[in-house]
């Protein structure tokens, strides 16, 4: 009879387990590259109150008078929507290796620091190294759902938050990104907070 030999077979074993841990590597390189992307609140375009182009108004006081009568009667009913597309900036570092994907990030609104709405963004974006990338995402909600002021400071907080003369300053995103790997899509651990700052600077802390 035979006798087993353990030292024959430790070193198929060891190769086994290495290659079985592979694709688990790979894995988290290319969750470890994806933490390094940053992202930013870039510029908001297409901004709808209640129905009028708000891409010329920098406050209140721009309304004509056909407008501020719209826009009372709206309010008056109890709704102010407001519709934007908000873009956001990612970069991928130069010195990662591969280009991450981004296929799902769902979000949530902060206006004033104030919970609004959730949504998912779906669409699958290519990110390549040492490029900024833009993600736009659209972006609906009623005011008057979480905002129970006067209508004039409801439009104030609408084109401040949509940085109609500057970047937004008073909007923010709380964001859980998901990116394909080789094992299938991989989902960020944690929220990540997004707001409007330099490309490249550094990462504010999840709330």
């Amino acid at each position: 009879m035979k006798t087993f030999t353990p030292s024959r077979h430790i070193p198929l074993l060891v190769l086994l387990a290495v290659l079985l841990t592979l694709p688990a590597c790979q894995t988290l390189r290319q969750i470890a590259q994806l933490r390094h992307v940053d992202f930013a609140i870039d510029r908001t375009a297409q901004v709808q109150l209640a129905g009028l182009d708000a891409s010329r108004l920098q406050s209140y006081n721009d309304l004509r008078p056909a407008e501020l009568i719209r826009l009372g009667t709206t309010v008056a009913q109890g709704s102010l929507p407001l519709e934007f597309t908000l873009h956001l900036n990612a970069f991928n570092p130069q010195d990662n290796n591969i280009a991450a994907r981004l296929v799902q990030m769902d979000w949530t609104l902060f206006l004033e620091d104030r919970e609004t709405i959730s949504g998912r963004y779906d669409g699958e974006v290519l990110l390549p190294p040492g490029e900024v990338t833009d993600i736009p995402i659209h972006i609906s909600l009623d005011l008057m759902d979480f905002f129970r002021d006067n209508m004039q400071q409801l439009v104030n907080v609408a084109l401040s938050a949509t940085g109609q003369d500057a970047a937004p300053t008073n909007l923010r995103l709380q964001a859980t990104p998901t990116i394909n790997t080789s094992l299938g899509p991989i989902r960020y651990p944690e929220a990540i907070t997004i707001v409007n700052r330099d490309i490249g600077s550094e990462r504010p802390e999840a709330p």
